[in-house]
Order: structure tokens, then C-alpha cells, then sequence
């Protein structure tokens, strides 16, 4: 009778001691809790059946009024027996859970999960500049290192993290130049644009979710740490990668900071509704380590913070409506653009709202392309609030100004394969559009930012299945204005028209039109 029970026992020790590289630790707690809840099983009717046994032993003895009274004591006894009985099985079992839990945390179960993205890229490179002439390159060729590391210690509990590096073959760009001295304490790109070959942090956090909040019925999660804002909504569909939490239409750059989303869809009955809060520091106002009075406040420019705001309203799987609100505090721009070694200055505030229509298919089974095509619709504001005395974007002392942009996307199955994707894109920005995405995966400057016009088309196909892929993509930029990629203030981040440009005699310096050519082999495993 203890045959089934053993075997349990052995497939939960195989479980703790063997495997531990395929599976996570929260799969092989799942399996444990499964064999638990079949031992339980197992005892139950090993305890039915030696009941109902002596139950029919007590059956066929004397009927006398002595034996029954015998009987019904030997029956209460028994149930007293089944009750201790009963407890020491619950014992069994949590103290069988905590030898588990203490073997899993000895063995190499308990080590970070690694997995390794590289990425080879040639881009070619044109630029027309405002007076005509072009700048550009051929080949530029850049080795992209993400190596990602999570571990799942409970199953409320996990921790995220992800170190990288991308730089151009063969060079270090811009990590020596004296005249980017005041770039280098931004780490806002730091591994999304090519740099140098030092292997940084890109994201580390702890991520915390449960089922109920406070005792309601709210799933809800929280994290703190190195965030994920790059690749968010809608521009992971391009750079084929899951979707970060930020809308990339008015964000995308690294960031610190902390976040706490709340499921609201089990309270309101409504699908997909949630609520996601987010606040961080762009940027801290510090003295070096070696300064008279280390870390402390004693520059003039304010530290720059964010708060911000996801809310979807609904979602059922298919069809989305989400939105994004965020303000940041104490931007900057270039004292002189001229003269970069020369530092920044504050020049003010600035909000931002974007909100999106998605697709996860076309239509209800009128055929298998339609159901696996996406299309977006996604608009933003932006709105200036400069500090007394400053000017943004190239409007007027003190004044406010808005911007917009809309962005629209199509994303196919491929003509060629039937994991491949292909997708067009276009987007267009006002004169004072200004978004902060800076770490877009773009090496011409962000088109989202694009005070203009902007084409993209591309398609990726997987070679060797999910491992090994290639992409090509097109992207080309129209500028109606100068700025695009500069910072907040009036310097860099003037939104003079092109012809203004060339009347200021910095036509050599402004670009008109840009385009992108890009060839990638990516490797993931």
C-alpha cells in the first residue's frame, strides 16, 4: 500500500536534485505542489480503505446491546485516531515542503537563469543637410551584447536584470572626446546608441505581484530599480522584442525609478483595465565622490524627476485602448551648442499625454492573415512650461507652447515564412513636438522625435527558429524643423524651420533628410 506514496516521494527528490537548468524555480514549485496534492490523495484513500475494513469487521461481530456499545466506543476512538491522524499528515506534508524548499535553495537551482541576445547591425547612413550638402556612411557596423539574468525566489518574488554593451566595430565612440565631457554623467543611452565596450547595467530590479491588494480583489505588482522604459508600447512590434511598460511614442530612454501597477478588471467587470504608477530620477544633482562635501546638492542644475501615469481603459485581447501621462521636472539644454564643455543650464518643465488604438488582429476568422495583423493608431501632446526668464524650444521668454504627433502601424505575417513579421509605419510632429526618446534604436536620431515627416519599412524573418534572425529595415526622415534631437531649451533644442536655418548661416549644421539602411543577424538562446 505504501508503493504509490514512495513513488511520490521519489518524483519530488528528482524534481528538487535534477533538471534544475530546465526549468524555473516557480515551474518546479508548481510540480511539487501537484505531487503534494497527489500524496494527499494517496493517504486519503489508504485511510478510506482501511475505514471502511474495519467498518465491515465491526458488521459481521456479536449484535449484542454490550458489543454495540463496544463498537460505538471503538468508533469514537477511531475518529479520534483519524483526527490525530489527519494533523500529523498536514505536518507530513509542510515539513516534506520545507525539506524541498531547503534542498531547491542547496543545489544549482538557486542560481540567476542566464540567456544571451547579440546582435550584428550594418547601417548605411545618409544625411542631406539644410544647405545641400551630404554627409553620411556606408558601413557603419556595431556588435549589440544583452546578457539577462532573472531569478523567481517565490512566487510573489522575483528579481530582473540585464547587462550590455554596443559599440561600433573597432571604436569607441565619443567615450574619450574632451568636447562630450558634459554628456558623459547621462546615462539616459548609455546601451542603446553605440558607445564603447564597457559592459553596463541596462536594467536591474526586484518585481513583486500578488493576487489581492489590502484584502481586495485587485492583482497588483511593484518594483523598484534599473527600469526597462526603453522598447515600449508599439516600437517593441519593430525592434521584435516584448513590449517594456512606457509608450515608446513619448518615451524611451533608460531610467531609475519605481513602479506599481493595479489590475482593476476583477472590481469594474471591465476587460484588461488597469492602473500603473511610475516616478523616477533622470538625472541627480551630485558632487563627485572626491568633492569637499561628497554627493551633495552644490550644482546649479536641479535633479531631473519624472512622475507618470499608464491607465487602460480596456482591453480584451484583441482590441486596446490604452493612455500615458507624465510630467518631468528640471530639464536642461546645452549652454552652448557650439561649445559643449561649456555644461547645461535648467530651463524648465514639460507634460506629456499619448494614448493608443491597437489591433491584435483585423476582423473576427475572415482568414489567417487578417488574424495576425496588427494595426496601431497612436497620437501625443506636449506641452512646455519653462522656468522664469527661459525660453523652450525656441518660443518666446516665459512662453508655453504645444506640440503633437501621431504615429500610425501595420504589422503582417510574413509573404515568405510563417514565423517572419513585416511591417510599414509613418508618423508625423508639429514644430514644437518634443518627445524624450532618445534611446530609440535608430542610429539617425529618434523618428518618433521627428519634427517632420517619417517612413519606415522593414520585415524580419527567424533563419533557425527563434534563435537565429535577420532583419531589414528602411526608415527615412523629413525635417520641417531643426531640433528634433537636440534637449529642451532654445539652443539645442530650437524648432527653427529649415529655411530659417540657412538664413542664420547654419544650413552645414542642420540636417534636412536623413534615411537608415539596416542589416541585422540576431542571436538569442
Amino acid at each position: 500500500m505504501k508503493k504509490p506514496l514512495l513513488l511520490s516521494l521519489a518524483t519530488i527528490a528528482i524534481l528538487g536534485t535534477t533538471n534544475v537548468n530546465a526549468e524555473s524555480m516557480y515551474d518546479r514549485f508548481q510540480a511539487m505542489e501537484l505531487e503534494m496534492k497527489k500524496m494527499k490523495k494517496e493517504l486519503d484513500a489508504l485511510k478510506a480503505q482501511d475505514h471502511a475494513s474495519m467498518m465491515q469487521k465491526e458488521e459481521d461481530a456479536d449484535e449484542e446491546e454490550s458489543a454495540d456499545d463496544t463498537e460505538a466506543t471503538a468508533s469514537s476512538d477511531e475518529e479520534d485516531d483519524e483526527d490525530d491522524d489527519e494533523m500529523t499528515v498536514e505536518e507530513q506534508l509542510e515539513e516534506i515542503q520545507d525539506s524541498i524548499s531547503n534542498l531547491n535553495r542547496n543545489t544549482n537551482g538557486n542560481h540567476i537563469k542566464f540567456n544571451v541576445d547579440y546582435r550584428f547591425a550594418v547601417d548605411n547612413l545618409q544625411y542631406k543637410m539644410a544647405d545641400g550638402s551630404t554627409q553620411k556612411n556606408d558601413a557603419f557596423m556595431t556588435n549589440r551584447l544583452w546578457l539577462n539574468m532573472n531569478w523567481a525566489a517565490t512566487k510573489h518574488l522575483s528579481f530582473t536584470g540585464q547587462l550590455a554593451y554596443n559599440k561600433a566595430f573597432g571604436a569607441r565612440s565619443g567615450a574619450s572626446n574632451p568636447a562630450n565631457a558634459s554628456f558623459e554623467t547621462f546615462d539616459w543611452i548609455a546601451n542603446e546608441n553605440a558607445y564603447n565596450d564597457t559592459l553596463r547595467v541596462r536594467s536591474a530590479y526586484f518585481f513583486y505581484k500578488n493576487d489581492t491588494f489590502m484584502g481586495s480583489d485587485i492583482p497588483w505588482t511593484f518594483s523598484v530599480g534599473r527600469r526597462p522604459s526603453t522598447n515600449g508600447h508599439l516600437v517593441n512590434l519593430r525592434d521584435d522584442d516584448h513590449a517594456a511598460s512606457p509608450m515608446g511614442h513619448t518615451i524611451n530612454v533608460e531610467f531609475d525609478g519605481l513602479s506599481s501597477k493595479f489590475n482593476l478588471e476583477n472590481i469594474t467587470g471591465v476587460d484588461g483595465m488597469y492602473v500603473k504608477f511610475c516616478a523616477g530620477r533622470g538625472m541627480s544633482n551630485a558632487a563627485p565622490r572626491f568633492n569637499t562635501a561628497p554627493y551633495a546638492d552644490t550644482t546649479s542644475n536641479a535633479s531631473i524627476d519624472l512622475v507618470g501615469l499608464i491607465f487602460t481603459p480596456w482591453s480584451d485581447g484583441q482590441y486596446s485602448i490604452n493612455s500615458q501621462y507624465y510630467y518631468a521636472g528640471n530639464l536642461i539644454d546645452v549652454v552652448n551648442p557650439a561649445n559643449q564643455t561649456s555644461g547645461f543650464q535648467t530651463v524648465g518643465n514639460i507634460h506629456s499625454f499619448t494614448a493608443n488604438f491597437v489591433a491584435n488582429g483585423i476582423g473576427d476568422g475572415i482568414n489567417d492573415f487578417l488574424d495576425d495583423t496588427v494595426f496601431f493608431v497612436s497620437g501625443a501632446v506636449s506641452i512646455t512650461d519653462p522656468d522664469k526668464g527661459q525660453s523652450m524650444l525656441g518660443s518666446a521668454i516665459d512662453k508655453s507652447v504645444k506640440g503633437y504627433s501621431y504615429w500610425i502601424g501595420l504589422q503582417t505575417p510574413s509573404l515568405i515564412s510563417e514565423e517572419g513579421r513585416w511591417g510599414l509605419e509613418y508618423n508625423h510632429g508639429s514644430k514644437f513636438w518634443r518627445s524624450i526618446t532618445y534611446g530609440e534604436d535608430t542610429n539617425i536620431g529618434s523618428k518618433l522625435a521627428a519634427r517632420g515627416n517619417a517612413y519606415e519599412a522593414y520585415f524580419t524573418e527567424p533563419l533557425i527558429e527563434d534563435i537565429l534572425s535577420l532583419q531589414i529595415r528602411y526608415t527615412y526622415i523629413d525635417y520641417n524643423y531643426a531640433g528634433s534631437n537636440g534637449f529642451f531649451g532654445s539652443t539645442s533644442g530650437n524648432a527653427m524651420s529649415i529655411d530659417q536655418a540657412i538664413a542664420a548661416g547654419l544650413g552645414s549644421q542642420v540636417v534636412d533628410t536623413a534615411q537608415d539602411i539596416r542589416f541585422y543577424l540576431r542571436y538569442r538562446y
